[in-house]
């Protein structure tokens, strides 16, 4: 296996969307990865994701409604309520299936009639730091933000 010394750059990662072909008449389900690097380690970079209250600094796409937790945080079966204000407002519906923490948290997402799921890991990297990846597309500045705070808190600043 051939290692970088460095990350990759940040953005998605292409090729990962499947054509839909003329004759196949199922919906196009698109699956779409993001992949980021943070300095920080998986440790303090689990520390800086699980603390939900930080997530409105990460984005403007949250509203006045806030985030709210019923059950406990981060457990299996949890619910997260999210206002979202932006593009469309709405309320995201997110059900925790799966969280072993630092390493990786799952969960299916119920909003405007829709269901999704999203894993988002946290694994080591090889030059130090953590390589953060999810499955939405969407999340690009929300992922870009939070990589941001945890370089910003690695350095002490």
């Amino acid at each position: 296996m051939t290692y970088l010394s460095r990350p990759p750059r940040r953005g998605p990662t292409p090729g990962l969307c499947a054509g839909k072909s003329s004759t196949d008449k199922r919906p196009e389900i698109v699956r779409v990865e993001y992949t980021v690097f943070t300095k920080a380690d998986v440790g303090l970079t689990w520390k800086i994701f699980s603390d939900w209250k930080l997530w409105p600094s990460f984005s403007d796409v949250y509203g006045k409604g806030g985030i709210e937790w019923r059950g406990a945080p981060w457990e299996p079966g949890s619910r997260l309520f999210i206002d979202i204000a932006y593009p469309v407002r709405t309320t995201v519906d997110r059900v925790i299936t799966i969280c072993t923490p630092p390493r990786c948290v799952a969960w299916i997402s119920h909003v405007r009639g829709f269901t999704m799921e999203q894993w988002v890991l946290f694994d080591p990297y090889h030059g130090g730091g953590t390589k953060i990846s999810t499955w939405m597309g969407m999340l690009a500045k929300w992922f870009e933000e939070f990589c941001a705070e945890c370089d910003r808190i690695a350095d002490g600043r």
